[in-house]
């Protein structure tokens, strides 16, 4: 299995070849700017917010010694607020600085309560800590069974899909089966934690740059706090140091108040959270609890499932609704169900109000109907692997066994090839066979080897937010400028944007310039998120490039007397009419002419709609695929699990930059084992986290990996659809790759039981031991 990237067959120009990311060298020398390496101005102020120290309650607070404390410029409250005091991205229940009148209602532990501005940061921490409160703490709702037991109340009403009749189809099954699976949260814990940085400028207008996924969401909240229309708001991002879905919507508080201090000081400011701080007010992966009912044969098919899915939501909305959306469309994975329930509730508790991360539930929902094919497997004491090939989306199947549970067509279904080319590859059924011998012998180390899918699909779930702007510009000396509404956060979206502008003028790439994310450039932007970043905002730079190349051909073919005919750009030349051009030549002379070099493009994804009263329609445009086989071991003595092996086969379709999409698919595994195995968030009973910083929260470090790490990509894949470049998203489908290391793990824990045991995630140590003493 290849471990380099390699190009594709019958690439032309620089698209489809393995081209470095852009600021690959920047990372690794410190030369890449990042919003807090900034040249500060002399006037900068620096804003610590002061924050609830427990969950649930009433405080009053003196802030009199805060205001004299050295350094001191101005405190802010709610009262301080101009315009709305809220920042809630979709519904506005999230209150901005909640202390008003000298008192607060204390909702979660983390919540800003007001905004300490000062010359300096030091200043401003230690002026936060002067401040006298007098606290009412009352009982938390903390955990979900927490805010079950007490019917506590919902952030978004309880909703269903279904498809079939499963209640009846499991009680006529041959076999039937029932459980319960808890899956943890995930911190996103991005190098860069969350930081703003506002400008002042005249007419109430306001420069904001923040470390954010959706600048445009930024931009109308930063305008709304100040109670101003968005134009006088700017937005800008360069890049990010690291998003994961954590700055979709969860960087908008730092700049709101960044601006609120900027606008009352009339000075620029600076809100930088550390890490600790950052934990503790941010939103995090959502986590669930998962109970499910299945009916089966003695093949393996399922005949009925039924899941219910309660979600852990925190104390407003937030993105919540869409998230718990996407983990119920994603209760299939690559499965055909002939009857499927699927329902969700979403439950508020005095916690941070989680929010989108890598999958945005889909990790959850497939997390879900695999812990079914296991249990399944388990009851018929046969491979997993031979339950989940009986029940596959087959693209050879009647279209009735190609429909999901919401009604959508799997068009493309190509999970079964990848699976079979992924067992030959991986020599699965040999190293299985050797596994089982191999653990007869060994009393305390024991191994598990296991084959997971992956089908995800593609599209804003919100259908109105599939819609990308751009801005390019021709310059006399041939040079072109880009500028689009995707948010580089390391991903390698500027670099596939910029090959499809070179490629779309026939220029070498060194030709083509990234400019930061501006929301003065191009307006009403959606989050860079959905993995659809590359695919939307590179169609919408291919449509600019189109009218400007109209132009050019259109201005060649009237001087010269001819018909344009076939138009061709390519090797930095245009041909026109049987006639070769420079393209710098023919630029400089379009100028001359008063023709245009500069335009917009758009692009608004096709095919997709939703009806959310009868649960149907065409959410995505299309699936990703992807599958890897994971062997890992476990110590029966301390629970500690390590992985072995990782053989990984993922579908990029005609991948844009296989450099690229060969890091994102190791990397998403990697994140998703972190999910699956090490990274566990525990709150106390009171409602504190208490795993808010590296000392007690472990993320994946290198010696984590794979000892034998063999990552692919699946070279027949070609998008059936027209994406761009009949590429296919590759930012968080692999995520889900590591579904298998977490079943591996499984496997091993069984060997050792003498029996299958549920696992819980993350399996961390104490869990494998758990699951270990049944």
């Amino acid at each position: 299995m290849p471990d380099e990237p390699v190009e594709i067959a019958g690439a032309t120009g620089v698209v489809h070849r393995p081209i470095r990311h852009d600021s690959g060298d920047k990372h690794v020398t410190g030369r890449a700017i990042y919003a807090d390496d900034i040249p500060e101005p002399a006037a900068l102020l620096h804003v610590h917010i002061g924050i609830a120290t427990f969950a649930r309650g009433r405080l009053t607070a003196d802030l009199s010694p805060v205001r004299a404390a050295p350094g001191v410029v101005t405190v802010l409250t709610g009262d301080d607020v101009p315009g709305e005091n809220n920042v809630g991205p979709v519904k506005h229940d999230e209150i901005m600085l909640a202390l008003m009148g000298g008192a607060a209602e204390v909702v979660l532990e983390g919540q800003a309560l007001f905004a300490v501005v000062a010359t300096s940061r030091r200043a401003a921490r230690a002026a936060a800590k002067l401040a006298v409160i007098d606290a009412t703490p009352a009982t938390p709702i903390v955990s979900i069974e927490d805010a079950i037991a007490a019917d506590a109340d919902k952030v978004d009403e309880s909703y269903r899909m279904s498809q079939g009749d499963a209640a009846a189809a499991i009680a006529a099954a041959p076999r039937r089966i029932s459980g319960r699976m808890k899956i943890g949260g995930q911190e996103h814990f991005a190098l860069e934690s969350q930081i703003a940085v506002a400008t002042p400028g005249e007419d109430d207008d306001m420069h904001v740059v923040s470390s954010n996924q959706h600048p445009s969401e930024c931009q109308e909240v930063v305008a709304r706090v100040l109670g101003t229309p968005n134009n006088a708001v700017t937005v800008e991002v360069r890049r990010l140091g690291g998003g994961f879905g954590g700055k979709e919507t969860q960087g908008n508080l730092c700049a709101a108040v960044a601006a609120l201090a900027a606008r009352v000081t009339g000075r620029p400011a600076k809100v930088r959270l550390d890490r600790d701080d950052d934990f503790v007010m941010t939103g995090k992966r959502h986590d669930f609890i998962i109970d499910y009912e299945a009916g089966f044969d003695e093949t393996g098919r399922l005949h009925g499932v039924s899941f219910v899915q309660h979600a852990r939501c925190g104390w407003s909305l937030d993105l919540s609704r869409a998230i718990c959306d996407r983990a119920m469309f994603h209760a299939d994975n690559a499965y055909f169900i002939p009857a499927l329930d699927v329902v969700s509730h979403r439950w508020r508790t005095n916690t941070v109000s989680n929010t989108a991360y890598r999958g945005f539930g889909g990790p959850q929902g497939m997390v879900g109907i695999e812990r079914v094919i296991e249990h399944v497997a388990a009851d018929l004491g046969v491979d997993p692997l031979q339950v989940r090939r009986a029940n596959l989306y087959r693209a050879s199947a009647p279209a009735a066994e190609r429909m999901t549970h919401y009604g959508m067509e799997v068009e493309d279904a190509v999970a079964a090839p990848i699976i079979d080319d992924l067992v030959a590859r991986s020599d699965y059924v040999r190293r299985r066979a050797e596994i089982a011998e191999w653990n007869e012998t060994s009393p305390v180390l024991k191994r598990g080897i296991a084959l997971t899918p992956v089908k995800f699909g593609i599209s804003f779930t919100t259908t109105f937010l599939n819609q990308a702007g751009a801005l390019v510009h021709v310059y006399k000396d041939g040079s072109v400028m880009i500028n689009h509404g995707g948010i580089e956060m390391g991903q390698g979206v500027y670099i596939k944007v910029a090959q499809v502008a070179a490629d779309a003028f026939g220029v070498p790439l060194e030709d083509v310039k990234i400019t930061a994310t501006r929301t003065d450039k191009v307006p009403n932007t959606s989050a860079t998120a959905a993995s659809s970043g590359a695919d939307m905002n590179a169609m919408a730079v291919q449509d600019a490039c189109d009218r400007i190349k109209a132009r050019l051909v259109a201005f060649a073919a009237e001087r010269a007397g001819v018909e344009p005919g076939a138009a061709r750009f390519e090797g930095g030349t245009v041909t026109v009419g049987g006639t070769r051009h420079g393209f710098g030549t023919l630029v400089r002379d379009a100028y001359m002419a008063r023709v245009s070099l500069s335009s917009t493009g758009y692009y608004a994804t096709p095919k997709i709609h939703w009806d959310r009263e009868s649960a149907k329609g065409r959410p995505f445009y299309y699936f990703a695929y992807g599958a890897a086989v994971t062997e890992a071991a476990i110590d029966t003595l301390t629970g500690e699990t390590r992985l072995l092996r990782a053989d990984i086969l993922h579908d990029c379709g005609r991948s844009l930059n296989p450099a690229v999409d060969l890091g994102q698919i190791e990397g998403g595994y990697i994140q998703g084992c972190g999910w699956l195995l090490t990274e566990e968030l525990v709150w106390s009973k009171d409602g504190r986290l208490t795993t808010h910083a590296p000392s007690t929260y472990k993320i994946p470090c290198a010696s984590d990996r794979p000892i034998d790490f063999r990552a692919g990509i699946w070279g027949p894949g070609e998008n059936r659809e027209l994406a761009i470049r009949r590429s296919k998203a590759v930012g968080e489908p692999p995520f889900m790759l590591a579904i298998s290391a977490h079943q591996a793990v499984a496997a091993a824990v069984a060997a050792a039981a003498g029996g299958w045991r549920p696992l819980d995630a993350p399996a961390t140590p104490e869990c494998v031991l758990t699951a270990l003493a049944g």
